[in-house]
């Protein structure tokens, strides 16, 4: 069977970095790419089945990359992350596609439902 496969895109590295290999330690496949640019840069290599992405990094916003998903990738799902959004931030990305929105820090657990929910395929 293959692996369900998450693009990550955060400019926290050391976050980043955590959650990849918390995600791979539940048998779940994780880029990640530490800015938007670079994020977009690898959706177009790697063919990940759900994108999780940060809300605010330097260069790129989460918004921004979310619109470039939206328009390029239509129907990849993309999970927002924030540590400091505001409902309004949580609302506007709902509104641009997001399929799911949390807050850091996120429960690890609640985090692979998010990917599970957001592929319906119950990897």
């Amino acid at each position: 069977m293959n692996k369900l496969r998450v693009l990550l895109i955060d400019d926290e590295e050391a976050f980043v970095t955590t959650l990849q290999e918390r995600l791979e330690l539940r048998d779940i496949e994780a880029r990640v790419a530490l800015d938007g640019q670079q994020g977009l840069h690898t959706l177009t290599e790697y063919s990940p089945h759900v994108v999780v992405l940060d809300l605010r990094m330097p260069g790129l916003s989460g918004i921004e990359v979310l619109k470039q998903i939206r328009h390029q990738w239509p129907q990849l799902p993309v999970i927002m992350l924030s540590g400091h959004g505001s409902k309004q931030d949580a609302q506007t990305c709902l509104d641009l596609g997001a399929v799911q929105y949390h807050k850091k820090p996120l429960d690890i657990e609640e985090l692979v439902h998010s990917l599970m929910h957001a592929t319906s395929k119950g990897w």
